[in-house]
């Protein structure tokens, strides 16, 4: 028999009532706010009733640098949070929420596979409960007031050439990407070129997580830089006099969202920052409860270990006060081939034929992105366990050699078939995670507060990407200059490149050397909190492909949903 889609497995799932998984995790019904039958928000009351019980043990999922075959990342997520029942202990899992932008483009949706999923997968990967739509809404008031700001006689001084804030819709549409607002009579407003970023993009998703509180985020909206004077001085949201209608537009969407696996184990979903140019992490809310809900809290980064487990480290664990106790590095043996850089890969077309060929000494060639990813871990004083996922054509011989990689960096690793098995396919995992999280941990942020900018980007391009050097472009140097003069330079700093190497080049495999990393512009995310170095052509709004998801998304006679994967 053929196996099944994700969306048939997922329609046959048997769901517990989302009280009862409250339950499971300590939480009374008292602070549930149902949303249908099989999702719920968790009110922020639960902050204070949770905040005297014992803390989970906090591990992270990464990966090691990403391809076009996707290496299972958030399968594994799952996988792990619901193998750790069938081994006695109870987990909470954190994910994001994703995008419809991706749902609906090449990616497909975020909600795991086979059976490790979170379910109803349809109703995570399409709204939710609506927050993607309230972070769009409180971002376009605020556009909408900025131009307003300007038609009513500009009374900040902002400098219409120099204004920062788009608008944001959660849809891929490269068509949006640049723009001309005002056009039409002096009534209709200031003409002047802006454009549109995906809603993940936005500062305020970024806000969404990385807030601990209501007041917290009121507080990171009003600090939202919108654009500067002529004499360089920033604009904020609070100036603009619109913090608090976005406060009041966000208010539920600060509450986190509770799902279930496949196998009932609870689900916080919140938030969804773009992996790029923000922290690509779920939120600190969710973390600051499931952390008080269960033996281990299992949350997940994007992208590789140099991205998302990066900033997991250095962004929200600095913001959210919380220790990790685990990291697991995700990686497939199809991904290490690729990082050999004998393969062209190409996502949506056929494997090529030599890539399912056995040979381990091209694992052991791509290994080097595995060593550096583990020492990426390493460095912030987490102890790793590599998780190899593993795919019905690999080798015997080729699991040894991930396995050979990983215990020559002292990484701890284990074969998981949670895709085909669900929690029984990741137990080895599981037990490996237990005891790398019973190790004392001696986990330290990579730089400090008071260092400058310039020394921030510096330690990370060093220690985390292997960079020879850092170059600026005259552009960067003045906005640095001017984000420490404007009292910003406390922040830590986010740096967006390419994912798909951990170099700023994203046709270099493996662990490259011998290079370095080229700073063409500065932005300042100050109410999130940190500031983003741009290495390269980031695209904030995504386009479509030739052929969509949206073109086989669909409903049937009775209104299910069919086509979704």
């Amino acid at each position: 028999m053929p196996f099944p889609s994700d969306l048939e497995i997922a329609q046959g799932a048997q769901l517990k009532p989302l009280s009862d998984v409250a339950a499971d995790m300590g939480i009374g019904e008292h602070l549930l706010e149902p949303y249908g039958e099989n999702v719920a928000k968790i009110k922020l009351k639960a902050l204070e009733e949770l905040a005297d019980r014992p803390r989970a043990r906090y591990v992270v999922v990464s990966a090691i640098t990403p391809t076009p075959l996707g290496e299972g990342k958030t399968t594994t997520t799952v996988g792990l949070g619901q193998a750790m029942s069938h081994i006695g202990k109870r987990a909470t899992i954190a994910i994001r929420q994703p995008s419809m932008g991706p749902t609906f483009g090449i990616k497909g949706g975020a909600a795991g596979g086979g059976y490790s999923q979170v379910v109803p997968m349809e109703i995570l990967n399409l709204h939710l409960t609506g927050d993607f739509h309230a972070v769009t809404a409180a971002h376009n008031l605020l556009s909408a007031m900025v131009d307003n700001h300007l038609f009513q006689g500009n009374p900040s001084g902002l400098d219409q050439h120099d204004i920062t804030w788009r608008r944001v819709l959660d849809v891929n549409d490269r068509a949006l990407r640049n723009i001309v607002v005002g056009m039409g009579t002096r009534m209709d407003g200031v003409p002047r070129q802006t454009g549109f970023d995906i809603t993940a993009a936005s500062e305020v998703m970024a806000i969404l997580a990385l807030t601990t509180s209501l007041a917290d985020m009121r507080e990171r909206l009003g600090r939202i830089v919108v654009g500067y004077t002529k004499d360089g001085a920033p604009v904020t949201a609070e100036a603009i006099g619109c913090a608090g209608g976005m406060a009041a537009m966000m208010r539920d969407a600060a509450k986190p969202n509770l799902m279930q696996t496949l196998e009932n184990t609870p689900v916080l979903v919140h938030a969804g920052p773009f992996g790029n140019i923000a922290t690509g992490n779920s939120s600190i809310i969710a973390d600051l409860i499931g952390i008080r809900s269960g033996d281990f809290l299992v949350t997940e980064a994007g992208f590789g270990a140099d991205m998302g487990a990066e900033r997991f480290f250095n962004i929200k664990c600095r913001a959210s006060g919380l220790t990790p106790d685990a990291a697991v590095v995700v990686t497939t043996v199809r991904a290490l081939k690729s990082h050999s850089g004998n393969h062209k890969i190409v996502a949506g077309k056929a494997l090529p034929e030599a890539l399912l060929r056995e040979n381990p000494d091209e694992v052991h060639v791509g290994g080097a992105n595995l060593r550096k990813q583990i020492e990426n871990i390493r460095i912030h004083g987490v102890s790793p366990v590599v998780a190899i996922n593993a795919f019905p054509d690999d080798h015997p011989s080729e699991h040894q050699a991930i396995r050979e990689i990983a215990e020559s960096m002292g990484a701890r690793v284990a074969v998981c078939n949670h895709f085909a098995e669900g929690g029984r396919g990741a137990t080895e995992l599981a037990e490996a995670v237990v005891e790398a999280a019973e190790e004392t941990t001696n986990f330290a942020v990579l730089y400090p507060d008071d260092a400058s900018l310039k020394e921030k980007i510096e330690t990370v391009a060093a220690k985390v990407y292997g960079a020879d050097g850092v170059d600026y472009s005259a552009a960067a140097n003045k906005q640095l200059a001017n984000y420490e003069r404007n009292g910003f330079g406390n922040l830590p700093v986010c740096i967006a490149k390419t994912h798909l190497s951990i170099s700023s080049d994203a046709s270099l495999k493996g662990a490259p050397t011998g290079w370095r990393l080229p700073v063409r512009e500065v932005r300042a995310s100050v109410g999130a909190g940190f500031v983003y170095p741009i290495c390269g052509d980031m695209r904030t709004m995504p386009g479509l492909g030739t052929n969509p998801a949206a073109s086989v998304i669909d409903i049937d006679a009775e209104g299910n949903i069919v086509g979704l994967s």
